[in-house]
Parts: C-alpha cells; structure tokens; sequence
C-alpha cells in the first residue's frame, strides 16, 4: 500500500526540537523529512523509550517507524500549528497536558477500544482521545544529613508557608513541572495554584531541571526539592552520585503532592495510516510494550494491565494519588499563571 505523506510544515516554525529516527540518525530540524509509508511518531516521550517500543512494534509488525523526538509543549504546539497538514500519524508525550492541548483543537481522533482497555482502569481520560502509556510520581527528595523525617511537609501546599523560605527547590521551566501545576490548578483552582506559585517565585530556589534539582538536594543547597520519582531511583540504580545523601518522601493522601502524571500517546485525526496508527497505541499499551518501557530502565510506571512496574517502585496503588480528571490538565493556563508570577 502506498500512502500520502503530508508536506512537512515545520521548517517554517522554528521550534527548539531535536530531531532523531530509529535509523538512528540525527539530523538538524531542516533536515527531518518523512519517509514514505512509514509511521509518523511524534514524540516527546523519553526516546529510549520511544524508540525500544518502535523498534519492537516494527518487529512484531513489519510496519516501519520514524521517529521525531522533541519537548512536550513545542512539539504540542508544533502539531497545532501544522493542523490537518501535520506529517505526524502518532503522538507521544512526556506528561498529558501537552496531548491535551491537541485535543482542545479537535486534531486527535478516538483511541480504539482495544487499546484502552489494556490499561489499568481510572487512568484513562474520559475523552477517549487518547491512552496512557506510561505514570510517573511527583516526589519531595530531602537531604537526610538537613532535615529529619519527621521535620517534612505533610503536604506540598505547605512549602508555601515563609517558613520553608530558602529551603527548597523546583524545576518550573520544565514540563514535569508544569504537569505538577495543572493537576494542582485542576484540584485546587487558580487563587490557592496562583499563591503556591507566587511563594515559589519569592522563596524557592530555581533550578533548570529535575536533576539539577536532586543534585542541588544531595549537594546540600536545599534542603528538600519538588521532582517525579524516576530521576531518583536511576541514579541510586546507577553510581548513585547526585543521590547518595537524599531520600524521598512520597506525601500521599491525595495531596497534590501527590500527582501522578500520565504520558500519553494519541493518533491524529488527519493521519493517512490510521490503522496503523491504532496498532502502534494498542501495542504500546499492550503487554509486549509496556514491557519494552520497564525493560528500558527509565523507571517509569507501567500502566497496562498485567504488566508490573520496577520492582524497587512503590505500587501505584500506595502512592494515594488526587483524582484528577486529565482531560481537564491545562499547561497554557499553568504558564500563564507563572507568568504571571514572574516564574517565566
């Protein structure tokens, strides 16, 4: 079968993306081009992972890959902004807000049945426009030689309070944190959101990202900082040396410290191999995929049914997340509000 591809629009958009196929080339943005007939993914899922999963789908499937890597909010808005012209066939994000932003436009199409019934139940956005594939936790990584266990915040509204002024760190430039923001403006609304954000503007230290966060944390510089839990666990899996000094405390009791953010994947609704695009979600939800994701190492949570985490994660389960509906998650809004703020 041959397929159309859609004329690459990108070039025109001068987005900060980083581009990568699973020919293992890299390649400036000028010079991404789509090959004919081969699955368009759009992803900015960690690539490893992107690309374990493509490699394997390609194997199990014989439909050939490509991938584009990039960051969630360009490449959300890069997809916007290519509309019905967008090269892409999948999209895979890092946290949902990014996905969401697509699905506002009306450019996602439903995700088959097939596929979300693969994944473990209440994660699933009631939109049906797109499916999980992967949870990550949002954590308080503490110096232990700083601060005692029993000195921490029960809840992460807390650090807001003048007393933690100076003792505590956040990375707000990333998407991992923006995440944090919307599960928190999608629970606590925006006059509670706006003044978490505003005491972090006027008390935390600000880092470029969630490892400069820990390494800040292990180093002494804070005493606790805000990130996802899968930074920790690699490098104490590893040589353990932006980690050694620190802990993690996980806040629970639905506490919006508590926000497990999901990665989505979605298929465009102007793709021209939509079913193959279906395969690719229902194979990356499916047992295959979700065990290429653990069997990568990025410490992520599996979310299909049957397929388990990492045995050093806490379960999902004991991680008391708040229920947030994800269709509702907004990063514009959260940057708008940190703008506001003087964050950004």
């Amino acid at each position: 079968m041959t397929h159309t591809r859609r004329p690459l629009l990108a070039i025109a958009l001068a987005l900060p993306l980083a581009l990568a196929a699973c020919s293992g080339g890299q390649a400036g943005e000028e010079a991404y081009a789509p090959q004919p007939d081969t699955l368009q993914i759009y992803s900015a899922q960690h690539i490893e992972v992107t690309k374990a999963v493509a490699a394997e789908f390609t194997e199990e499937t014989g439909i050939p890959t490509q991938v584009r890597d990039g960051q969630d909010s360009s490449m959300g808005h890069m997809i916007v902004k290519e509309g019905s012209s967008s090269p892409a066939d999948v999209f895979l994000t890092e946290n949902s807000p990014a996905m969401t932003l697509v699905e506002r436009e009306g450019l996602l199409a439903p995700v088959d049945a097939t596929a979300l019934d693969q994944v473990r139940d209440g994660l699933a956005p009631s939109s049906r426009l797109w499916a999980p594939i992967a949870a990550r936790s949002t954590v308080l990584v503490y110096n232990k030689d700083l601060i005692s266990e029993q000195d921490l915040p029960s809840s992460m509204m807390e650090l807001a309070d003048p007393k933690w002024s100076g003792k505590w760190g956040a990375a707000p430039g990333g998407a991992d944190f923006q995440a944090i923001a919307a599960g928190m403006l999608a629970e606590r609304g925006e006059s509670e959101t706006r003044a978490w954000l505003q005491a972090l503007a006027d008390n935390a230290e600000v880092y470029q990202n969630n490892i400069a966060t820990m390494k800040a944390v292990n180093a002494g510089e804070v005493p606790v900082g805000i990130m996802y839990h899968y930074y920790w666990y690699r490098d104490q899996a590893g040589d353990r040396q932006g980690s050694a000094n620190t802990a993690l405390h996980y806040f629970g009791g639905e506490d919006p410290g508590a926000f497990v953010s999901l990665s989505a994947g979605g298929v465009l609704a102007s793709s021209d191999m939509p079913e193959e695009a279906q395969r690719f979600l229902e194979y990356a939800t499916g047992p295959k995929g979700q065990r290429a994701l653990v069997d990568s190492g990025s410490m992520e949570y599996a979310v299909g049914t049957g397929t388990n985490s990492d045995p050093a994660l806490p379960s999902l389960e004991e991680l008391e997340a708040p229920a947030v509906e994800v269709s509702s998650l907004n990063s514009d809004q959260v940057i708008a509000l940190m703008t506001d703020v003087g964050i950004l």
